[in-house]
């Protein structure tokens, strides 16, 4: 990425609003505190810009994690059948490929496209690039355009931002907590976030009900010495029984992450019958990025994921297979 790129994406956006025309920013799929960060920060910056901005993202049903929703904006997103089908830009954030932009993937189709992303797997679709693996988060890489843009970083947009650092960065616990990341933390708290509030709701608030779906995977939860992997799963069952929405386990997989003898942890959230999202995370060894992308998936080295359509039995034995015979080790890039 370089100074042409940035200059290109700050270029277009100006150029549609001089022309009064419409940008649609889209995240990926199912998003994250990262995706969804991203994308209301920009979101706020280009309304309070005065340009024509819409977001969303291209996922059924069109949900908020409620681990999120605290966030200012949530009342201006757009669900996906209201996106507008002609837009003179589109700005996808947080998204590793085309296809995770879901069923609004069509509109990054031959229209010119800012690609705002820090995967390491991106196969740079999209017009202009501002992709940037060795960020810890898309967060940092919205912060730049956003002050390129000439925004102003209060503290509603900040926490948007922050959100998006803390969730990327395990609370600056995983390995790509960098010295950007820590310093751009450092300037949003100085914007005036209630980080302790925000935490709390992010980390440490969850339904009663949430206790018992962990309670159930905790039962099923298992370990492959062979493999160095744990493992568990929640079922369609199990979140309509305790009224928990499949959003609400975004960091559940962090209690099998601290198994001792286990290097990778894996937890499969089923979305429909038989069909399974897939999380993976590693403590530094395995490449579970590359591992998920041999599932058709993908990610970062030491978090990934991917979405399969199979018995559970089976589903954890094509994880078994790949982490005994692929042989993929971590690459921190």
């Amino acid at each position: 990425m370089t100074e042409a790129d940035w200059d290109a994406a700050v270029g277009a956006v100006r150029a549609v609003a001089d022309a009064d025309g419409v940008v649609v920013l889209l995240c990926h799929t199912d998003p994250d505190g990262d995706a969804l960060g991203s994308l209301l920060a920009l979101h706020l910056t280009l309304r309070d810009l005065g340009v024509r901005s819409v977001a969303s993202w291209g996922s059924e049903p069109f949900q908020v994690p409620p681990q999120y929703t605290f966030l200012t904006g949530l009342d201006e997103l757009t669900p996906p059948d209201e996106v507008p089908a002609d837009p003179d830009l589109v700005i996808t954030l947080d998204a590793a490929s085309r296809d995770r932009l879901g069923s609004l993937a069509h509109l990054v189709d031959g229209r010119p496209t800012i690609v705002v992303d820090h995967h390491p797997g991106n196969p740079r679709f999209g017009t202009t690039h501002l992709i940037a693996p060795s960020a810890a988060a898309t967060a940092v890489l919205a912060e730049e355009l956003i002050h390129r843009l000439g925004g102003d970083l209060d503290s509603e947009l900040a926490a948007c931002l922050y959100v998006g650092l803390v969730t990327d960065t395990g609370r600056f616990q995983y390995a790509n907590t960098d010295r950007a990341a820590m310093e751009l933390g450092s300037q949003l708290l100085d914007r005036g976030i209630d980080h302790d509030a925000m935490s709390r709701q992010m980390f440490e608030t969850h339904s009663f009900g949430y206790l018992k779906v962990m309670g159930r995977m905790l039962e099923r939860a298992a370990f492959v010495p062979r493999a160095s992997l744990v493992h568990g799963w929640v079922t369609e069952e199990d979140l309509a029984t305790y009224g928990v929405a499949v959003e609400e386990l975004e960091d559940l997989i962090d209690l099998l992450r601290t198994v001792d003898s286990a290097e990778v942890a894996m937890i499969a959230k089923e979305t429909g019958p038989g069909e399974w999202r897939v999380s993976l995370r590693s403590k530094g060894r395995v490449d579970v990025g590359r591992l998920a992308q041999h599932l058709g998936g993908g990610g970062h080295a030491f978090s990934a994921g991917f979405s399969a359509t199979a018995p559970i039995d089976e589903l954890v034995a094509r994880v078994v297979e790949a982490l005994e015979h692929e042989q993929l080790p971590a690459d921190p890039a």
